[in-house]
Protein backbone atom coordinates (compact mmCIF):
# COMPACT_ATOMS: atom_id res chain seq x y z
CA UNK A 1 0.00 0.00 0.00
CA UNK A 2 1.51 3.33 -0.89
CA UNK A 3 1.06 5.63 2.24
CA UNK A 4 1.80 9.72 0.97
CA UNK A 5 3.67 11.74 4.21
CA UNK A 6 1.42 13.42 6.40
CA UNK A 7 3.44 16.48 5.52
CA UNK A 8 2.05 16.16 2.12
CA UNK A 9 -1.17 15.68 3.04
CA UNK A 10 -1.77 18.58 5.05
CA UNK A 11 -0.01 20.80 2.39
CA UNK A 12 -2.32 19.91 -0.04
CA UNK A 13 -5.79 19.78 2.71
CA UNK A 14 -4.14 23.58 3.53
CA UNK A 15 -3.79 24.75 0.39
CA UNK A 16 -7.58 23.76 -0.72
CA UNK A 17 -8.77 25.43 2.40
CA UNK A 18 -6.96 28.81 1.44
CA UNK A 19 -7.78 28.56 -2.25
CA UNK A 20 -10.92 27.54 -1.96
CA UNK A 21 -11.80 30.71 0.33
CA UNK A 22 -10.14 32.66 -1.96
CA UNK A 23 -12.00 31.85 -4.76
CA UNK A 24 -15.20 32.12 -3.01
CA UNK A 25 -13.79 36.02 -1.64
CA UNK A 26 -12.86 37.10 -5.18
CA UNK A 27 -15.63 35.67 -7.26
CA UNK A 28 -17.96 37.78 -4.69
CA UNK A 29 -16.10 40.57 -5.30
CA UNK A 30 -16.28 40.60 -8.64
CA UNK A 31 -20.65 39.29 -9.05
CA UNK A 32 -21.71 41.39 -6.20
CA UNK A 33 -19.89 45.03 -5.94
CA UNK A 34 -18.95 46.80 -2.30
CA UNK A 35 -20.74 50.26 -2.54
CA UNK A 36 -18.13 52.87 -2.82
CA UNK A 37 -17.62 55.76 -0.81
CA UNK A 38 -17.49 57.79 -3.44
CA UNK A 39 -20.32 57.14 -4.60
CA UNK A 40 -22.40 58.57 -1.27
CA UNK A 41 -19.25 61.35 -0.13
CA UNK A 42 -18.84 62.91 -3.70
CA UNK A 43 -15.39 64.71 -2.84
CA UNK A 44 -14.70 68.10 -4.77
CA UNK A 45 -11.43 69.53 -5.48
CA UNK A 46 -12.44 72.69 -3.13
CA UNK A 47 -14.13 72.13 0.27
CA UNK A 48 -15.79 75.47 1.84
CA UNK A 49 -16.38 74.11 5.13
CA UNK A 50 -19.85 76.07 6.32
CA UNK A 51 -19.06 78.26 9.66
CA UNK A 52 -22.57 78.50 10.94
CA UNK A 53 -24.99 75.77 12.19
CA UNK A 54 -27.74 76.78 9.86
CA UNK A 55 -25.27 76.41 6.78
CA UNK A 56 -24.11 73.07 7.87
CA UNK A 57 -26.98 71.05 8.73
CA UNK A 58 -28.74 72.59 5.27
CA UNK A 59 -25.83 71.08 4.02
CA UNK A 60 -26.41 67.59 5.66
CA UNK A 61 -23.67 67.83 7.90
CA UNK A 62 -23.75 68.00 11.96
CA UNK A 63 -22.99 70.88 13.62
CA UNK A 64 -20.33 70.45 17.29
CA UNK A 65 -20.90 73.15 18.84
CA UNK A 66 -17.55 74.20 20.89
CA UNK A 67 -18.56 77.94 22.19
CA UNK A 68 -17.99 76.91 25.79
CA UNK A 69 -14.73 74.79 25.19
CA UNK A 70 -13.77 78.35 23.27
CA UNK A 71 -14.41 80.93 26.37
CA UNK A 72 -12.16 79.15 28.58
CA UNK A 73 -9.21 78.66 25.91
CA UNK A 74 -9.49 81.00 22.81
CA UNK A 75 -9.07 85.21 23.35
CA UNK A 76 -11.93 87.27 23.74
CA UNK A 77 -12.12 89.24 20.39
CA UNK A 78 -10.69 86.38 18.23
CA UNK A 79 -12.82 85.18 15.21
CA UNK A 80 -13.12 81.73 15.06
CA UNK A 81 -16.56 80.16 14.21
CA UNK A 82 -18.20 78.77 17.70
CA UNK A 83 -18.14 75.10 16.15
CA UNK A 84 -17.39 72.63 13.64
CA UNK A 85 -19.27 71.00 10.90
CA UNK A 86 -18.97 66.93 9.81
CA UNK A 87 -20.25 67.89 6.26
CA UNK A 88 -20.20 64.02 5.51
CA UNK A 89 -22.11 62.86 8.47
CA UNK A 90 -25.18 62.56 6.07
CA UNK A 91 -23.26 60.77 3.40
CA UNK A 92 -21.79 58.57 5.87
CA UNK A 93 -24.90 57.03 7.49
CA UNK A 94 -26.13 56.44 4.42
CA UNK A 95 -23.01 54.52 3.01
CA UNK A 96 -22.56 52.57 6.32
CA UNK A 97 -26.47 51.67 5.63
CA UNK A 98 -25.50 50.20 2.22
CA UNK A 99 -22.54 49.06 3.51
CA UNK A 100 -24.30 47.08 6.34
CA UNK A 101 -26.56 45.62 3.69
CA UNK A 102 -23.82 44.38 1.58
CA UNK A 103 -21.86 42.71 4.35
CA UNK A 104 -25.30 40.70 5.15
CA UNK A 105 -25.31 39.62 1.76
CA UNK A 106 -22.11 38.73 1.85
CA UNK A 107 -22.40 36.99 4.83
CA UNK A 108 -25.15 35.19 3.54
CA UNK A 109 -23.71 33.83 0.51
CA UNK A 110 -20.74 32.70 2.38
CA UNK A 111 -22.61 30.60 5.00
CA UNK A 112 -24.38 28.86 1.77
CA UNK A 113 -21.23 28.49 -0.11
CA UNK A 114 -19.52 27.25 2.80
CA UNK A 115 -22.34 24.94 3.68
CA UNK A 116 -21.98 23.46 0.29
CA UNK A 117 -18.60 22.82 0.79
CA UNK A 118 -18.99 20.73 4.03
CA UNK A 119 -22.02 18.61 2.41
CA UNK A 120 -19.49 18.03 -0.90
CA UNK A 121 -16.71 17.26 1.55
CA UNK A 122 -18.77 14.29 2.84
CA UNK A 123 -18.98 13.31 -0.63
CA UNK A 124 -15.42 12.37 -1.46
CA UNK A 125 -14.94 9.72 1.62
CA UNK A 126 -12.75 7.55 -0.58
CA UNK A 127 -10.10 11.34 -0.82
CA UNK A 128 -9.21 11.93 2.19
CA UNK A 129 -7.27 15.51 1.51
CA UNK A 130 -10.72 16.40 -0.96
CA UNK A 131 -12.76 15.36 1.85
CA UNK A 132 -10.84 17.31 4.63
CA UNK A 133 -9.87 20.33 2.46
CA UNK A 134 -13.82 21.08 1.37
CA UNK A 135 -14.85 20.16 4.71
CA UNK A 136 -12.13 22.69 6.57
CA UNK A 137 -12.80 25.03 3.57
CA UNK A 138 -16.42 25.31 4.35
CA UNK A 139 -15.87 25.74 8.20
CA UNK A 140 -12.81 28.69 7.65
CA UNK A 141 -15.88 30.15 5.09
CA UNK A 142 -18.12 30.50 7.93
CA UNK A 143 -15.49 32.12 10.00
CA UNK A 144 -14.67 34.62 7.14
CA UNK A 145 -18.42 35.12 6.69
CA UNK A 146 -18.79 35.83 10.62
CA UNK A 147 -15.49 38.38 10.95
CA UNK A 148 -16.72 40.33 7.83
CA UNK A 149 -20.71 40.79 8.91
CA UNK A 150 -19.37 41.08 12.88
CA UNK A 151 -19.47 44.38 12.97
CA UNK A 152 -22.67 45.14 11.71
CA UNK A 153 -24.85 42.33 13.35
CA UNK A 154 -26.47 43.25 16.28
CA UNK A 155 -26.31 40.73 19.66
CA UNK A 156 -28.76 38.11 18.75
CA UNK A 157 -27.51 37.59 15.39
CA UNK A 158 -23.62 37.31 16.99
CA UNK A 159 -24.78 34.60 19.79
CA UNK A 160 -26.75 32.88 16.95
CA UNK A 161 -23.83 33.16 14.49
CA UNK A 162 -21.84 31.76 17.47
CA UNK A 163 -24.31 28.81 18.04
CA UNK A 164 -24.42 27.50 14.60
CA UNK A 165 -20.71 27.67 13.96
CA UNK A 166 -20.04 26.05 17.16
CA UNK A 167 -22.89 23.25 16.48
CA UNK A 168 -20.99 22.91 12.70
CA UNK A 169 -17.72 22.16 14.57
CA UNK A 170 -19.17 20.04 16.59
CA UNK A 171 -21.04 18.37 13.66
CA UNK A 172 -17.55 18.07 11.24
CA UNK A 173 -15.35 16.95 14.10
CA UNK A 174 -17.91 13.84 14.60
CA UNK A 175 -17.92 13.13 10.75
CA UNK A 176 -14.30 13.55 10.18
CA UNK A 177 -12.47 12.14 13.36
CA UNK A 178 -14.69 8.87 14.84
CA UNK A 179 -13.23 7.03 17.50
Amino acid sequence: MNKQPRVLKWSLIIGIIIVLNLFFNYALSLVYKSPDFLTYCPQTQIVTAPTTQDACVSAGGQWTDNSAYQAKVIPPGTDIPSGYCDTQFTCQKNYQKANDTYSRNIFAALVVLGALMVLVGNFFKGNEVISNGLALGGVLSFIIASMRYWGAANDLVRVVILAIALALLFWVAMKKFKN
